[in-house]
């Protein structure tokens, strides 16, 4: 067999890729057995840290560099200057890498030593923020990464939180990766609400399909403003809002959510600790988030119904947070 045939044969086997980007997506599905004792329904979590970056953030990554080179924002070699503490920067430095744009990551201080190293392997440059400034002060961190693009020639701001192509990675895979994996019979569906584009993609793809038959709940951490509440000090990484409804991010729909639910901090940390000890899944905070959300909806829902969570990123890059007794201690958050 030559190399054409050899070639074509791999491909054809449906389990060699010929990229890393071609890895992300069609994420498993893994029900909740221990976590679920008693209930009368079932909670599915959609394991996003297996994406190659380790999160949802790559799907976004990927739709937002390929929109902008084929609409001819993000030149050849052109400079990706977006502000984020979370996994998009991850995400953006791992497809950055792969097409050949250099990353520049503008992030907090306070961003943990395992996604600082990360993003620093992936070979992005990373310039620290004041991200409680708010949205008209120059310290603010999308202020600062606007400025860096504007003295950078040819770069180009992905602007996560006002992007279409961020929700629209989520309606075109997330969505319908979930309705082919639980054969349309979802309920229920819950995912964290940072920028809005996981919850409000995938929600408004399921309600599209179901004709409206599926639940979406957005999972809200105590301090954000998503549920109405005040703005305050948030303890779980990349998402909530602390700004006011009209400085929402523009990926954020809310009218595709039927219910927000907040959740205190202490059950959010517990349910990650509770994950990794009874189910052997160690996932991050957002996740822990989603999870608490959606054992409360399975509690309340119907009798059968099916309820599916998304665990956007693994717990890798918390060891030194959430798994980490004195961290939690000095945070008001208990170890137990």
């Amino acid at each position: 067999m030559g190399t054409a045939g050899a070639d074509a044969a791999l491909a054809a086997s449906g389990e060699v890729f010929d990229s890393v980007a071609s890895l992300i997506g069609n994420t498993p599905v893994v029900e909740l057995r221990s976590l679920t004792r008693g209930l009368a329904s079932r909670v599915f979590v959609k394991l996003e840290g297996r994406n190659p970056g380790g999160s949802s953030k790559d799907r976004i990554a990927l739709n937002m560099i390929r929109t902008a080179e084929a609409d001819g924002a993000l030149a050849p070699g052109g400079t990706i200057v977006e502000a984020t503490s979370g996994n998009t920067g991850i995400g953006l430095a791992l497809i950055g890498r792969l097409t050949g744009h250099p990353v520049v990551i503008v992030h907090a201080s306070d961003i943990s030593d395992e996604k600082r190293k990360v993003l620093t392997a992936y070979g992005a440059r990373l310039v620290v923020a004041d991200w409680e400034a708010g949205p008209d002060d120059p310290a603010n961190p999308r202020a600062v990464a606007d400025r860096i693009a504007a003295e950078t020639p040819g770069s180009w701001r992905p602007a996560q939180f006002a992007n279409a192509a961020n929700p629209a990675a989520h309606y075109q895979g997330t969505g319908p990766e979930i309705w082919r994996q639980t054969a349309g019979s979802v309920t229920h569906f819950v995912a964290s609400i940072g920028t809005g584009g996981t919850v409000s993609g995938t929600g408004r793809f399921l309600k599209d399909v179901s004709s409206g038959g599926v639940r979406v709940i957005g999972a809200n951490p105590v301090g954000s403003t998503y549920a109405g509440g005040a703005p305050g000090r948030i303890l779980v990484d990349g998402v909530g809002s602390a700004w006011p409804r009209e400085w929402w991010p523009h990926t954020f729909d809310s009218d595709v959510l039927d219910e927000v639910r907040t959740i205190d901090d202490r059950e959010v940390y517990a349910t990650v600790r509770r994950l990794a000890a009874e189910e052997a899944l160690l996932l991050g905070p957002s996740s822990g988030l989603a999870v608490a959300v959606a054992l409360r909806t399975a509690r309340d829902a119907r009798p059968g119904s099916v309820v599916v969570a998304i665990a956007p990123d693994g717990g890798i890059n918390y060891l030194t947070k959430a798994f980490d007794p004195d961290w939690l201690a000095e945070s008001g958050l208990g170890a137990d």
